[in-house]
């Protein structure tokens, strides 16, 4: 089994769409309405396997309710860096026990974490081939 997508409840799907892209630089899957009233946006941010969908007609969750999803990134001062120049409003990085962490909320409120990656992360990324 692999998580491949995750639900992001939003109140405004377009301009959901335009942070998550514009801001965060997240790749545009598709956007599609399969039936009336049920639109799907699916993006994947870049490098993941996973991807997030946002849209209409899908979920109950309300928007703004989701918190802690984690993107882990290989150095947080240059992921952070390339955040804050597209204007995304990142806090700065905490140290905890040895790990980075930064957080955002997107235009709704919900809450996402930036952790920088941990010597174990780069070393399994690097034996499955994922590291570039």
């Amino acid at each position: 089994m692999r998580l491949e997508v995750v639900q992001v409840p939003v109140a405004d799907v377009d301009r959901s769409k335009s942070f998550y892209m514009e801001k965060l630089g997240f790749v545009l899957d598709h956007d599609v309405e399969h039936i009336p009233g049920m639109r799907v946006v699916q993006l994947t941010p870049p490098g993941s396997a996973a991807s997030i969908v946002i849209g209409t007609g899908m979920t109950s969750m309300t928007p703004g309710s989701l918190e802690g999803l984690q993107l882990v990134v290989p150095d947080m001062g240059a992921a952070r860096a390339e955040l804050l120049s597209r204007g995304a409003d990142i806090s700065e990085v905490q140290e905890m026990g040895g790990v980075q962490f930064a957080y955002f909320g997107d235009p709704d409120g919900n809450r996402w974490v930036i952790q920088g990656a941990t010597p174990s992360d780069l070393r399994d990324a690097h034996l499955d081939g994922s590291a570039s």
